[in-house]
């Protein structure tokens, strides 16, 4: 494919992916001078964030200088030959630990196999720097663990990148590579998207193949973690290619993500629910977002202040999540339990305690708000909330400290309703509080509508930034 020309900022770690290629296509910057630019700035910024629990220098700047001779020679192999991507610890990767942020992980493997999204990364060309850091077997919203620490938010390391792909999300915000790939189970994409001030992009259950099978089943998403609409539509063009061991994996599309993100969306209606009917929001968020709502009615989108019309589905999810990860946790090594994550042991605990009746109970609930929402959506072709009721807190806690709450859920209740409709939505950046801390606008699609989600989404972000 042939890229733009386009004003291509002078350091590298700064780049969009788009840059990137643009710049390798016109000669004016090398796959391995992108790379060294990038790691040094690992070296330079991750210990005050910790986004990173590996590094692989040496394999990172091997990758690149094969990218580069293709590059030379005219025959770059993929969309993103050459870009350096990291990828969240969650995620099997062939000759890498994949420890799942989890002391009762054997480290020595063996790490023979790439799951289906390093896969589809590596044929592609890409450049791998390491993994990034997740709470254990990515179970909460924010970002630490026994194994790896806390990890930060770049824009203010006192505060929570959130989760579970904080570390994804950390890396990109810190100018730590352009592009990453997370997990999103309840949000843990665009969680800390919203946080950290980036694009997140959980697409419709199935779109991006997984394996091994999640144990949080149905919830379960993985999708890209960018700087950049455009760049999440090309790295879902990657992602979205076949794997055979996904049962549940989407058919092939048609089109490129790529080409439908630049359809034209003026005309459509768009609702926005400030609250979805029961959610409390900061203020400060609320102002923001609002202000973000008027710039989109003047910019030939029909916006109609409306909620969804169900009730919040939360007691469901939570069944769902302990379940999950109590059928995860069971197969760990004996003596587990006491090893793991305080909050996880009692998540586990929980689970242990669902009965299958539980877990059809709250299917069914997931199913009644599918409806609900599959309903909705003929009248409205996108639904626009905020992705967060608040910008970030402090680091090290799990709920926001002061709250009264006991569980992440309670405090990300944009997010998880969409992993139980099993819906594509995206958080963008849309401004940030007196404080500095970013605060994200999530739009949600039908099932299926990727491509939509997409082109809204670059619509929004065009009409924000001009």
């Amino acid at each position: 494919m042939s890229y733009p020309d386009i004003n291509i900022p002078t350091e590298p770690a700064s780049m969009t992916a788009v840059q990137l290629v643009s710049a390798y296509a016109a000669g004016a910057l090398s796959p391995v001078e992108a790379t060294e630019a990038i790691l040094a700035a690992i070296d330079e910024r991750n210990d005050a964030v910790n986004a990173y629990c590996l590094v692989d220098s040496d394999r990172a700047l091997v990758q690149a200088k094969d990218s580069e001779a293709r590059w030379h020679s005219g025959h770059a192999r993929g969309l993103l030959d050459g870009v350096p991507v990291s990828i969240k610890d969650i995620f099997l990767t062939e000759d890498w630990p994949t420890m799942r942020g989890s002391t009762a992980v054997d480290p020595n493997g063996p790490w023979t196999v790439d799951s289906p999204v390093p896969a589809r990364l590596r044929d592609d060309g890409m450049v791998f720097l390491g993994k990034t850091t997740t709470p254990e077997i990515a179970w909460k919203a924010v970002t630490d663990s026994p194994l790896t620490g806390i990890t930060r938010n770049p824009v203010d390391p006192s505060k929570t990148a959130g989760g579970s792909s904080g570390g994804s999300a950390a890396a990109v915000a810190g100018g730590m590579g352009p592009v990453s790939v997370g997990t999103d189970g309840g949000g843990s994409i665009r969680i800390p998207a919203s946080f950290c001030g980036i694009v997140g992009f959980k697409p419709t259950h199935g779109r991006v193949p997984l394996y091994p099978a999640s144990p949080f089943g149905p919830l379960a998403h993985a999708g890209p973690m960018t700087r950049t609409v455009e760049d999440t539509a090309l790295l879902m063009d990657i992602l979205s290619l076949p794997d055979p061991r996904d049962p549940t994996a989407l058919a092939p599309t048609i089109a490129t993500f790529r080409g439908q993100m630049l359809r034209d969306v003026r005309g459509l209606t768009v609702a926005y629910s400030p609250t979805l009917g029961y959610v409390d929001v900061d203020p400060e968020v609320a102002a923001i977002v609002d202000g973000a709502m008027r710039t989109l009615a003047d910019a030939e989108l029909r916006v109609v202040a409306t909620d969804p019309g169900f009730a919040d589905p939360r007691e469901a999810f939570e069944v769902m999540w302990a379940a999950g990860a109590a059928a995860m946790l069971a197969k760990f090594p004996e003596g587990s339990r006491d090893k793991v994550d305080p909050g996880l042991r009692a998540v586990w605990e929980r689970g242990e305690t669902v009965s299958a009746v539980d877990y059809l109970d709250a299917r069914a609930v997931a199913a009644e708000v599918g409806i609900a929402m599959g309903t909705f959506h003929t009248g409205y072709d996108v639904l626009i909330t905020p992705t967060m009721p608040i910008p970030a807190f402090e680091a090290g806690h799990d709920v926001p400290p002061g709250s009264g709450f006991d569980s992440w859920s309670q405090w990300t209740p944009f997010t998880y309703p969409f992993n139980l409709t099993q819906q594509p939505s995206i958080s963008i950046p849309v401004g940030n509080t007196e404080a500095g801390l970013p605060v994200g606008l999530q739009i949600v699609g039908p099932r299926h509508s990727d491509d939509l989600v997409l082109a809204v989404a670059r619509y929004v972000e065009a009409a924000l930034t001009s």
